[in-house]
């Protein structure tokens, strides 16, 4: 499979992960994820290094994850993560028109604090196209919080009954696109971005 690379350096892997794939084994116990396409790419070139996520995205959904090369450097990815030093920007596709451009949606997930930030980007006849800036990560965080306020993801089957809604697609629309953090070992910016995948795009291009 091509995993398209998108920053590399001696520490980190920025990777563009298509919709379809488990980041990191679930208790099935899968054996073709992310993770160990990568780590055996690496070993399959003689590398000497092993792989660690350093967060993880849905099977459904695509976009920008960040591997570190190394315990110690996953460490320091981590605490930046819980310390909410990386921004993390989305490209959802939300059924409806949301009565407000913008706004925040702070309700727990599973008794957890959540937050997750939002701005209309473009309203369709059917559904909206929105940027979100999740500030917590919950699992399906994204997913849950639109879901309680009744403006669940185009392609949702997890969390609600899909036959409720009649615009339909194969998974759900959300695309990691935009990561920014300081790096761990240089302490220099990274910023990156991914396009929006060719599935989400003809989307767009088919539903006015």
């Amino acid at each position: 499979m091509n995993i398209p690379i998108v920053y590399e350096d001696d520490w980190l892997l920025i990777v563009d992960k298509p919709a379809g794939l488990l980041s990191v084994p679930t208790p099935k116990k899968e054996s073709r994820t992310l993770t160990s396409i990568l780590n055996q790419d690496a070993k399959d070139r003689g590398l000497n290094y092993s792989l660690y996520p350093c967060h993880r995205l849905d099977r459904e959904t695509s976009g920008l994850i960040i591997y570190a090369k190394g315990k110690n450097t996953e460490n320091k990815m981590a605490d930046a993560f819980r310390n909410r030093q990386v921004s993390k920007k989305y490209v959802a596709f939300v059924h409806g028109k949301l009565a407000h451009s913008q706004g925040q949606i702070g309700f727990a997930i599973e008794g957890k604090s959540a937050i997750t930030k939002y701005r209309v980007v473009q309203e369709r006849s059917s559904y909206s196209v929105v940027e979100v800036s999740p500030l917590t990560g919950r699992t399906n965080q994204i997913r849950i919080h639109f879901k309680g306020i009744q403006h669940p993801l185009v392609g949702e089957a997890k969390f609600i009954f899909r036959k409720d809604f009649a615009l339909r697609f194969k998974r759900v629309c959300l695309h990691a696109q935009c990561l920014e953090f300081k790096h761990p070992q240089t302490g220099d910016t990274v910023a990156v971005e991914s396009p929006l995948p060719e599935d989400m795009q003809k989307f767009l291009q088919d539903n006015n």
